[in-house]
C-alpha cells in the first residue's frame, strides 16, 4: 500500500465567507489510485467530494473538510473506504449528510462531525465499521426534532458494526431499518429524541450503551431475535412519552441486564410476546414496568426499586412473572428460601380509571385513590401476578451496585430531611425562649 503526504497545495480556493482559504479536496481523491492512502495535513479543505475507488484518507482533528451545499460533505460509491481522524463540518440543513456510504466493508473511525442534517447515512450496503466517531448537532438550539436528522442513520445495510460512538443533541443518536445482523454496542446518547431507534431489524444486538436525557432512551419496535443486553438509560423524563426502553411489537428477543433509571416510564412493554425479560434493574421510575397488549413474555428475576407506580398491566394475559424483586411488597417466607408465599398482583385500578379520564392522574396518591385503589378487586383472577416474588435483592447480580446506590440515595435524601426538620425545630425553638 503507498502513502500521499499532502501538505497545502499552491492555488487554494478562497472560501465563500472570504475569512479563510479552503483547500481542493476532490482533485486530490482524484489522483490517488486505489489502494493507496491520503495522509492530510493540517488546514481547511473544500466539499462536498465523491470517493469511488477503495482509498483511504486520514488525518487529525486540525484537518477539517467543509460544506455548505445541498449535497453530503463525502458521498463514498465504492467497497473498502477508509476515513479516519479528521473534523467534518457539513453547514447545510438539507436531508443530506457528513458522510453518505453506498459501498460496502467501509471504515469510519475517530472523525468530528458537525452537522446542521444527517452525521451518517448507509444505504444498501453491507459489513460497515463505524467506531469512536464523534457527531454534534451544529444547527439552531430551538431546531425541533423532525428539523433534524439523525446521527447515524442504516437503511437495507447489514452487518454491521457500530461502536463507541458519542452523538448529542441529533433527531435519533441511531437508527436502523431494514438491517439484519447488526451490533450496536458501547455507544453513548444524549439529548435526542430517540437514543437508539431500530425497526424492522432480525438477528441483531444492542449492548453496553449509555443515553442520558433523550426523549426515549432504546426505541425497538417491529424487532425480533434480537438481544437488548447491558444497557443503562438514565433521566429520559422531560417529556410525556419519555421512557427509558419501549419494546412495541417485539417477538422472541432477550431484554436482560439492563439499567433504567429516573425515567417517566422504565420499561414499556407493548403489542409483545415471547421475549425474555429477566435480570434488568428499575430505579426510580414514575412508572417502573409497563405492559400494554403484551402476552406470553417471560419476565424474571427483576429487580424494581423506589419507582412511583412499580408496575402497570392493561390487557396483557398469559405472561409469566416469577422471582422480581418488588420494594414496595410485604412478603411471607416461612421455609426461607427467599421467596414469599405470598404471589404479588398489579392492581389495575389506576391505570383504568387514567386511560378513562386522564384528570384524574391529580389524584394519584392521594388517600382516597390509595383506598380506593384497595377497595378494587375486580377481575383479580385475571390481573398480572408474580406467583413467587423474591424477599430481597439479588446479591450476586452485576446490577446490584446500581439498585444499592439507589436506596442508598433515597437514605441520604430521608436523612437531609430529618436533618433540616431538626434544624427548623431548633431554630423555632430559640426563637420562643427569647421571647
Amino acid at each position: 500500500m503507498m502513502m500521499l503526504l499532502l501538505s497545502l497545495p499552491h492555488g487554494a480556493v478562497m472560501a465563500s465567507s472570504g475569512h479563510r482559504d479552503l483547500i481542493p479536496l476532490q482533485p486530490m481523491i482524484d489522483r490517488t489510485a486505489p489502494g493507496e492512502v491520503i495522509e492530510l495535513a493540517s488546514g481547511r479543505y473544500s466539499g462536498p467530494v465523491t470517493i469511488d475507488k477503495n482509498i483511504t484518507i486520514q488525518g487529525d482533528p486540525t484537518v477539517i473538510v467543509v460544506n455548505a451545499e445541498a449535497t453530503s460533505t463525502i458521498m463514498i460509491r465504492s467497497d473498502g473506504v477508509k476515513l479516519s481522524g479528521f473534523t467534518i463540518e457539513h453547514d447545510t440543513n438539507e436531508q443530506t449528510a457528513a458522510i453518505q456510504v453506498e459501498g460496502k466493508n467501509s471504515e469510519i473511525t475517530d472523525l468530528h462531525i458537525q452537522t446542521q442534517g444527517y452525521g451518517m447515512i448507509i444505504r444498501n450496503s453491507s459489513q460497515a465499521t463505524i467506531q469512536r466517531n464523534n457527531i454534534t448537532w451544529a444547527g439552531s438550539d430551538s431546531a425541533s426534532s423532525g428539523q433534524k436528522g439523525n446521527g447515524i442513520d442504516l437503511y437495507n445495510s447489514h452487518d454491521s458494526f457500530i461502536e463507541a460512538n458519542e452523538i448529542t443533541g441529533m433527531r435519533d443518536g441511531i437508527y436502523l431499518e431494514n438491517s439484519r445482523k447488526s451490533i450496536v454496542q458501547n455507544n453513548r446518547l444524549l439529548h435526542t429524541r430517540y437514543g437508539i431507534h431500530c425497526m424492522y431489524i432480525d438477528g441483531s444486538s444492542v449492548m453496553d450503551n449509555t443515553g442520558e436525557e433523550n426523549m426515549t432512551g432504546a426505541m425497538i419496535m417491529g424487532v425480533k431475535n434480537t438481544v437488548i443486553s447491558g444497557n443503562s438509560f438514565r433521566k429520559q423524563s422531560t417529556n410525556v412519552h419519555s421512557q427509558g426502553i419501549l419494546l412495541y411489537d417485539v417477538h422472541q428477543s432477550s431484554i436482560h441486564n439492563n439499567v433504567v433509571e429516573g425515567n417517566r416510564v422504565g420499561m414499556n412493554i407493548a403489542e409483545s410476546s415471547g421475549n425474555e425479560i429477566h435480570d434488568n434493574a428499575v430505579l426510580r421510575n414514575f412508572v417502573g414496568i409497563q405492559l400494554v397488549l403484551a402476552e406470553a413474555n417471560e419476565f424474571t428475576r427483576n429487580q424494581l426499586v423506589s419507582n412511583v407506580i412499580e408496575a402497570s398491566a392493561l390487557d396483557s394475559p398469559n405472561n409469566v412473572l416469577m422471582e422480581n424483586y418488588w420494594d414496595s411488597f410485604q412478603g411471607l417466607d416461612l421455609n426461607r428460601d427467599g421467596i414469599s408465599e405470598i404471589s404479588y398482583a398489579i392492581n389495575p385500578f389506576y391505570e383504568q380509571l387514567v386511560s378513562r379520564n386522564s384528570a384524574y392522574q391529580l389524584f394519584f396518591q392521594s388517600p382516597g385513590m390509595v383506598f380506593l385503589s384497595e377497595l378494587f378487586t375486580e377481575g383479580r383472577e385475571q390481573w398480572t401476578t408474580d406467583k413467587f416474588p423474591r424477599m430481597s435483592m439479588d446479591t450476586e447480580s452485576d446490577l446490584h451496585k446500581s439498585v444499592e446506590n439507589a436506596t442508598d440515595s433515597n437514605v441520604v435524601w430521608l436523612f437531609g430531611l430529618i436533618l433540616l426538620g431538626m434544624a427548623t425545630f431548633i431554630i423555632i425553638y430559640m426563637g420562643v425562649l427569647r421571647k
